[in-house]
């Protein structure tokens, strides 16, 4: 059998990264305009042409992504080259190869993938799968058998910040922050960013001049690709940090900053003075994680996240399986020896449901029986939302009514994962890891702010004609 030629356009320094590293997870882009999906598609075809009989399946999210992004541009990059199957989607090769392509636009799509064998995975836009999909997946990334050659089985992922995704995505290949059993060398990360696409900068340079006007939220995620700011962030008033920017207009230093609870949410504990009150939240959950929150109210009514109990086996959206009676003997043994929470009065609030007991022992009545004193909940979801906000939100000095101290874990990893639901536009993504966040919001519903005063800057998406900018005297310049 003759070799395979296949006549492409040479990559971009950052593409050649992308096809040279070796791993066994290797991702890809991070922002806009990368030139991702092109890496991806020739990265396969490649593959295919190199190696006799490898068997690999490339996926997007919908079947409309995956025929304008692949199969259109593959069929003219493999004419004369590989011969596709309109029914069964697939490329074939030659020399035995086969390039399948895929879409999961629910989350049990994948299941169609299950008890086969890819030598190669390609995930496109990797932060629109869920972390579930991605474990799927990988059960089905082993060798096929049918490679003529040795051949060590791997997954190539392309990704921008942002998406239901984001949080494994950026756990495994931002932060490599690895569980048990994973290894770091098995994950690399080539980011890229438009700048690196010379052809992309000289063919549409409109296009990164609409990147560089963005609104500066989205402009840090699509542009340079920062992971702690994405579009859909569903509490973007959260801080994990002191704002740089904010910090420089105001004359003090982060350190500063954090030192008095300026331009931040996330602050070290310090003692509790002995006048404030204290508040235990609980959102309920046995398959899925529990809650628990430990609040201190100032005088103010600033209110101080300073504990938390999370019932979860260590991965994400996955509980800890505790009976009632475990979860509240948990919870006293936590209030008796916490040095904030010991010896203190404590009023409880809960999730509606917990005084629901199916024909048994509710948990309202589990906790009765341990002195574990709760109020039902308001559960009016979007009103309660707003409270949160309120909280969050930071006046013209960086204060805000609402912080977490640095050892609250769960409500910190999981707050800036939270994103917009797609159906009902005002709630957020109930189908995310969302206990800590509704624990929260139990809380703020029982002790209500009034609103606070939001000034936000007017952004115009699209000026062409320099109307409103203040250099050209426009409409509202002048």
């Amino acid at each position: 059998m003759g070799e395979i030629e296949l006549k492409l356009d040479p990559p971009q320094e950052k593409q050649k990264l992308f096809f040279k590293a070796f791993a066994r997870y290797i991702s890809y882009g991070g922002a806009r305009a990368g030139g991702k999906s092109w890496a991806m598609r020739t990265k396969m075809a490649l593959l295919c042409a190199y190696y006799p009989g490898l068997q690999c399946l490339l996926l997007r999210r919908t079947f409309a992504e995956l025929q304008e992004n692949h199969v259109k541009p593959l069929l003219r990059m493999l004419k004369g080259v590989a011969k596709y199957n309109t029914q069964h989607k697939v490329f074939r090769f030659p020399n035995g190869s086969e390039l399948k392509l895929g879409y999961c636009d629910r989350e049990e799509d994948v299941l169609q993938y299950q008890g086969q064998a890819y030598d190669v995975i390609g995930m496109e836009e990797a932060t629109l799968f869920t972390e579930y999909q991605f474990n799927c997946l990988r059960e089905s990334l082993r060798s096929s058998g049918l490679v003529k050659v040795p051949f060590q089985p791997r997954m190539y992922l392309t990704m921008n910040p942002g998406g239901v995704g984001h949080a494994w995505v950026k756990r495994l290949f931002v932060d490599r922050n690895y569980r048990e059993k994973e290894r770091a060398e098995d994950y690399v990360f080539i980011p890229a960013q438009v700048y690196d696409n010379k052809i992309f900068m000289k063919n549409d340079p409109e296009y990164v001049s609409q990147l560089e006007s963005l609104p500066e939220k989205r402009k840090r995620a699509m542009l340079y690709g920062d992971w702690d700011a994405f579009e859909g962030a569903y509490f973007e008033e959260f801080k994990l940090r002191p704002d740089p920017k904010a910090c420089q207009e105001a004359g003090i230093t982060p350190e500063e900053a954090l030192a008095t609870h300026k331009f931040t949410h996330v602050i070290k504990p310090f003692d509790i003075p002995h006048n404030w009150k204290i508040y235990r939240s609980f959102d309920w959950g046995y398959a899925r994680p529990y809650s628990v929150e430990y609040f201190a109210l100032s005088p103010d009514d600033t209110a101080f996240m300073i504990a938390e109990i999370y019932g979860w086996n260590g991965i994400p959206n996955e509980g800890a399986r505790e009976t009632n009676k475990e979860i509240c003997e948990r919870i006293v043994n936590f209030e008796r020896t916490h040095p904030y929470l010991s010896g203190k009065k404590i009023r409880g609030v809960a999730d509606p449901s917990c005084w629901t007991g199916h024909g048994g022992v509710s948990f309202a009545d589990e906790a009765e029986k341990h002195s574990i004193w709760f109020e039902p909940g308001d559960n009016d979801r979007i009103p309660g939302w707003m409270q949160v906000r309120d909280r969050l939100w930071m006046d013209s000095n960086g204060r805000a009514k609402l912080y977490f101290f640095e050892t609250c874990k769960a409500i910190i990893r999981c707050m800036p994962l939270m994103i917009y639901d797609k159906h009902h536009v005002e709630d957020l993504d109930s189908s995310l890891e969302d206990h800590a966040l509704d624990s929260l919001r139990y809380f703020c519903q029982m002790h209500k702010i009034p609103p606070r005063e939001h000034k936000k800057e007017t952004i115009y998406m699209s000026d062409p004609l320099n109307q409103f900018t203040e250099e050209r005297g426009g409409y509202f310049g002048g």
